[in-house]
């Protein structure tokens, strides 16, 4: 069936070719341009300036209601309140005896061993502050849009 189509729209093409005396749709790029065929010359005019000239002005942005707003700054203030305190949280209970004497870690002992160590715990403490960065980082940086 495929084949078929393929056939028929072939068969169509020639036909086409044969009894229209127009040139083709996509002219020959090694021709001249005084050769091509006119829409040709203005397509590639209209390509022309439409690379040269510069970009259409943006849309100004239209003004948040102050509901919007205000759930934004809510947002990004409580975003940057659990950065800092889950931060400040891992930065400083893996170095202190609750981190090992708990109630999770007494029925796997194999866990405990491996939570207990200085890399987990500096893993833990540096994912703390990575956390504080991210939580301040977003603080400072932060603008509305007027």
């Amino acid at each position: 069936m495929v084949l078929a189509c393929t056939m028929g729209m072939a068969a169509a093409a020639i036909h086409s070719h044969h009894t229209s005396p127009e040139r083709p749709v996509t002219p020959d790029p090694k021709l001249p341009i005084e050769d091509r065929p006119p829409q040709a010359v203005s397509a590639q005019a209209e390509t022309t300036t439409a690379i040269l000239d510069p970009p259409p002005p943006a849309a100004t942005p239209q003004p948040q209601p102050a509901v919007q707003l205000w759930l934004h700054r809510t947002s990004v203030f409580l975003f940057v309140l659990i950065s800092a305190v889950a931060g400040v949280l891992l930065v400083i209970l893996p170095w202190t005896p609750e981190w090992t004497d708990n109630y999770l870690l007494l029925s796997f002992p194999w866990l405990r061993t491996f939570v207990t160590t200085g890399f987990f715990r500096g893993f833990c403490s540096g994912l703390g502050l990575l956390d504080i960065w991210i939580g301040f980082w977003e603080a400072l940086h932060y603008h509305e849009h007027q």
